[in-house]
């Protein structure tokens, strides 16, 4: 039988141990959702035996040099210097391997080029790189030209700084824009209506021909996903 004067002190343990225990438990959930997490956030890159720095350019150019390339206008919006930045593929990302859901673009991204190289091309483009270029104050993106959902080539043949404009919601700026050429596109290939061929060459010869409709598919997409919403 415990002194009374101790009792106290051994149920205050006793909380003590059991709070721990269920912070140990909890804890040790938390470890197990995380690892399932980051299992099924890593893409299963071996299934298809994918070289990432493979690549195919879509012309012939030479190496540019500091200030050398320029970019240019259509319908009022950026497109590269072909003599710097034609565009180029990795042929071993083929539309069987774009239609495949456990296909990630982070099979291709950084594997042929790192940050650095690629900061290279705002020196080739003459444009300044922009310091804390990331969230809403993001103005410039390394973009690939035939972006990876279209199995674009990680090389600096397909790289380009796209810019601007500034003062403007983060939505509107060119390379938003872009983006949503490429899910458009990426969409046609995937489900057979435009071949692979046909969507890689159509957007490096000119990203905003598709704009418009991109624009439409998207707004389809809003007004089919309200009505089932009711």
């Amino acid at each position: 039988m415990l002194d009374k004067s101790v009792q106290p002190h051994v149920d205050a343990c006793r909380v003590n141990v059991n709070r721990m225990k269920r912070i140990l438990l909890s804890s040790l959930i938390g470890l197990v959702i995380c690892s399932h997490q980051i299992s099924d956030a890593r893409p299963n890159c071996s299934k298809f035996d994918i070289d990432g720095t493979a690549s195919q350019s879509l012309a012939q150019v030479g190496a540019p040099r500091p200030g050398g390339c320029q970019v240019r206008l259509s319908n009022g919006y950026p497109i590269p210097d072909p003599t710097c930045t034609p565009g180029a593929i990795n042929p071993q990302v083929t539309t069987a391997v774009l239609q495949d859901r456990e296909f990630s673009t982070k099979c291709e991204r950084d594997q042929a080029t790192d940050k650095r190289a690629k900061e290279q091309t705002y020196a080739y483009y003459g444009i300044k790189r922009p310091s804390h270029n990331t969230g809403r104050n993001q103005v410039c993106e390394l973009d690939h030209l035939v972006s990876l959902e279209l199995g674009g080539a990680d090389t600096l043949d397909n790289i380009w700084p796209q810019c601007g404009p500034s003062g403007v919601a983060l939505k509107l700026r060119y390379f938003k824009q872009k983006d949503k050429v490429e899910n458009y596109l990426a969409s046609q290939v995937k489900t057979g209506n435009m071949s692979l061929e046909e969507a890689q060459k159509g957007i490096a010869a000119d990203w905003t021909q598709y704009l418009e409709a991109a624009n439409h598919a998207g707004k389809r997409s809003r007004r089919h996903k309200k009505s089932l919403d009711g």
